[in-house]
């Protein structure tokens, strides 16, 4: 038979869809069902490399884990990456097909209806309930003619609709009352329930805001979910972690591009106690830290050249040789003597890198996506995935930072390094590694890290936040939309 289906839709971005629908997807998991994601059109920077090499969002991503699957393209059927502030590479089922500006997007994105909903019959044949999540606001009415993953998804699907509203940035009923009222009425129909998310101190002194919710709305309020901080990669860029400025005994500085992408690279570093992780777009927040990292971006040639007009590019060159510096995919290109786009793939042209490895880089038309995995000089396993458009190429002999996949680059004195593997810190040796040549290069003594890696913990927070979400939620409202076919407790 065909799954059963329930869609988290929310009042605006950044209100929790994303982790409540990976809440959930690991709650009935763990019930015994069999579970997958799915989010038919997503726009993000932060992008997951599937085992096929094909390229979907992270939170989608961070779901299948939550479901215990391995995720497919088939459950992020669209994925929008912004190259820039009007235009976006367009990827479908996992391949960039082209670039559009929001315009021609708009013309174009009905004409994705028919293999949006191929993917989920695909998904629907193989499982017994899929978790739908939609993006922004579920009623942008200037977008409701063509709507592809709201109520237009929903309605296409017959799925019952649970809606989200962030009471933390305040007009919770503006944003729950006002967001049915917009609605036609067939399509407030679909939504079951209000989620109100992110409250902070004792949810019974909410009660009489329910009351008042169901009274305006005539829809039940199914949870009053708890603020929570949860160590979960987010791909949202309304991200808190873009304005850490804590102050730990090692102190990382990530470069915050206009266009950075795969921030969520950095999470097994962020959870360290004793490291602060400080995103900075201005030289003079830079400081004396143990270590700089060039983050991904989308847009490699535009990043490079904003870095040299905020004189962080000077910056970077006066202290090669003092401070350790890492670049991680487009940062790694930028490390090098030039990046050439003679197909225009972004800028077009040629623009000189940074000097500080003997690299060129040439942008091309096929971007490379695959998961790749090998060994670091010690022996420790490291695995990530690449996604990028550049092929790079040295002018002389260099040191492997990856040694048994001849990946990247470190230089004699371990001071610049650089690769395309995003990912490279999930497993616990890299990380080690890491941090036992900043406690020497400080003469801290050395300290054993906690052998869980990053998907070990990130698989015990999903459990944590499916507990949270089994003790706010109205369980029995949620069975009753999805378990009345299924001989489970």
């Amino acid at each position: 038979m065909n799954a059963k289906n329930l869609m988290i839709q929310g009042t605006m971005s950044g209100v929790g869809k994303s982790l409540i629908t990976a809440g959930i997807c690991r709650i009935y998991t763990r019930r015994g069902l069999s579970v997958a994601p799915f989010k038919s059109q997503n726009m993000a920077l932060n992008s997951f490399v599937t085992a096929d090499g094909g390229e979907i969002g992270t939170a989608t991503a961070l779901q299948a884990m939550a479901c215990l699957k391995e995720p497919a393209v088939e459950m992020n059927p669209v994925l929008l990456k912004p190259s820039t502030d009007t235009a976006s590479q367009v990827i479908v089922n996992g391949r960039a097909v082209e670039n559009l500006s929001a315009a021609e997007y708009f013309k174009k994105k009905k004409s994705l209806m028919p293999a949006i909903l191929s993917d989920y019959d695909r998904l629907s044949a193989e499982n017994d309930l899929i978790v739908i999540e939609g993006a922004g606001s579920c009623c942008e009415l200037n977008l409701r003619k063509d709507d592809i993953v709201n109520m237009g998804l929903a309605s296409a699907l017959n799925a019952p609709v649970l809606l989200v509203g962030d009471i933390d940035r305040g007009g919770i009923f503006a944003q729950l009352y006002g967001s049915v009222a917009l609605l036609p009425e067939n399509e407030q129909e679909l939504i079951k329930g209000l989620i109100v998310n992110k409250f902070r101190g004792d949810s019974a002194l909410f009660s009489a805001g329910v009351e008042i919710l169901e009274e305006k709305t005539h829809k039940p309020v199914v949870g009053v979910l708890p603020y929570t901080r949860l160590n979960l990669p987010e791909e949202d860029s309304l991200s808190e972690k873009l304005s850490n400025h804590t102050s730990q005994k090692i102190d990382i500085v990530v470069i915050r591009f206009p266009k950075i992408s795969n921030y969520t690279d950095f999470l097994p570093l962020e959870r360290l106690s004793e490291v602060s992780v400080r995103y900075v777009s201005d030289v003079s927040s830079i400081g004396s830290p143990d270590l700089i990292i060039l983050p991904g971006t989308k847009n490699t040639i535009a990043d490079l050249r904003w870095l040299k007009n905020t004189g962080i590019a000077e910056f970077l060159k006066a202290k090669k040789g003092q401070i350790p510096i890492l670049g991680i995919c487009g940062g790694y290109q930028m490390l090098g003597e030039n990046i050439s786009d003679p197909f225009g793939i972004e800028e077009g042209g040629t623009e000189e890198g940074l000097g500080l490895i003997p690299m060129t880089t040439v942008m091309e038309k096929i971007k490379t996506t695959c998961q790749v995995e090998g060994s670091l000089e010690n022996g420790g396993f490291v695995r990530g995935y690449e996604i990028h458009c550049g092929s790079s190429h040295f002018s002389k002999d260099v040191r492997p930072l990856i040694s048994s996949s001849s990946e990247g680059i470190i230089d004699e004195r371990n001071l610049v390094a650089g690769t395309y593997w995003h990912g490279f810190f999930d497993e616990t040796a890299p990380v080690q590694a890491l941090m036992d040549f900043i406690f020497e290069r400080k003469g801290m003594a050395p300290k054993q890290l906690s052998e869980m890696s990053q998907r070990e913990s990130t698989n015990a927070e999903l459990d944590r936040l499916a507990d949270i979400l089994e003790a706010n939620l109205d369980m029995n409202f949620l069975d009753s939309l999805i378990l009345q076919d299924y001989n489970l407790t």
